[in-house]
This record gives structure tokens, sequence and C-alpha cells, in this order.
């Protein structure tokens, strides 16, 4: 069973100042990886990216938004054809069914615009406060922590959170990081999380960050 490290919040704090620039400097155009033109095409983007590569859905999104370009084409669109166009995302059947009422309910309840609130957000099919955060950050401007895979790992690598649960975890970082870099933490995060901080084997000596890691060279904390 793998060690835990015990949190220090403030600590935690003090270090998230110290690495974050770092990882800027070494990161400086780090951004969401799910390509988009509005926020509807995000949510969708972010809907279909569940237990799929976003490059895959990038793949599949390049021709869906040539063919669904507002609410509407994605309401009177059957299902079943929805379905074929997502399939190769996986669970598309779920994610059709997600996404085309999650079109209705925008359309129904916010006058056909994606709503740029948590709170209305997480009311639509298929959203979660991780996806509702990505949407707010990055098509919105509005500070959010998307808590993914990478984010989990590297938190609990580098000591901000013991929470392996995203909703935790996003409430623990959020004492810890300055709100105005919360969208900026998660895209460094997640880009050091793919290019250095592996899951089964990170890169450790080639880490910007690594004196700031108590995880660092440590394997069993990995």
């Amino acid at each position: 069973m793998k060690k835990v490290l015990k949190v220090d919040k403030k600590e935690a704090a003090g270090r998230i100042k110290k690495f974050l620039p770092i990882l800027n400097k070494t990161y400086p155009d780090a951004k969401i990886a799910l390509n988009f033109k509005n926020p509807l095409e995000l949510l969708i983007a972010t809907i279909l990216s569940a237990q799929c590569t976003d490059v895959r859905v990038n793949i599949v999104t390049k021709a869906l938004f040539q063919k669904y370009k507002s609410i509407k084409d994605w309401i009177k669109t059957d299902i079943s054809e929805i379905e074929t166009d997502i399939k190769s995302t996986g669970f598309y059947r779920n994610k059709a069914k997600n996404i085309k009422n999650a079109c209705i309910a925008i359309d129904e309840k916010f006058g056909g615009k994606v709503p740029n609130t948590m709170e209305e957000l997480v009311t639509l099919p298929g959203v979660g406060r991780k996806t509702a955060n990505c949407v707010l950050g990055d098509a919105f401007g509005i500070p959010g922590i998307t808590c993914d895979t990478h984010v989990i790992r590297l938190s609990r690598r580098l000591g901000l959170s013991d929470n392996s649960d995203p909703v935790k975890l996003e409430f623990d970082l959020a004492e810890i990081v300055s709100n105005k870099d919360w969208t900026l933490f998660s895209h460094l995060i997640i880009t050091h999380g793919r290019n250095v901080c592996n899951a089964r084997k990170p890169k450790c000596q080639d880490c910007e960050i690594a004196k700031y890691c108590p995880s660092a060279n440590n394997p069993e904390l990995w």
C-alpha cells in the first residue's frame, strides 16, 4: 500500500506560490487541449472527453461542429444519429443522451445560451463540477479548478491534498491556490502531468519543481 503524505495547508500554499511561476515559465502556452470556438462547443467536447482521450475528441469534433452549429441543430437531430456521430468516443449512448438533453435544458431554461455559473451548469444533464469548472474557466474566463486525473495525481504527490475524490480535492485546492490562478493552476498541473509527472514512472530527474515536491525520487509515494 502506498504511503500518503500528511498535508499542511499553510505550508502547501507557500510551496504553490514558489513552484507555480516556475511551471508558468516552463509551459507558457499551457491551455486546454480540447478544440472549441464557443461555450456550447466546449461543453459538448468536455462531455465527450469522459473516458476518452482529448486527441480522439478533437478528431470527432472537427466534423461534428461543422454539422451541429447551434443548440437547435442538436435538439432537432434524432438521438440515434448523434450516437453514430460520436460513437468512437466511447459510452456514446449515454453521452448522446446527455448532450441532447443538456441542449434541450439550455434552450428551455437559459434562453439558448450556455449558463455561466456553477449553480446553473451543474443542473444540466451530464455536467458535474469538473465539466462546469472547465467551461467556466476556458469559455467564460471565470476561475475554476478542473480536477482531472492529472490534477488528482499531482496534488497528492505534491502534498497539496490527500483527497482523491475530485470534488473534495477541488475544495481543498480552492483554499490554498489563489482564486485568480485557479484556471492557470489546472492547465499547468495537467500539462506537467502529461509531460513529466507520469502516472507510472514520473521523470523526477527532469522535473523543474522537484525541490518543492515531497514525493520526488520516492517511489513509495507515487
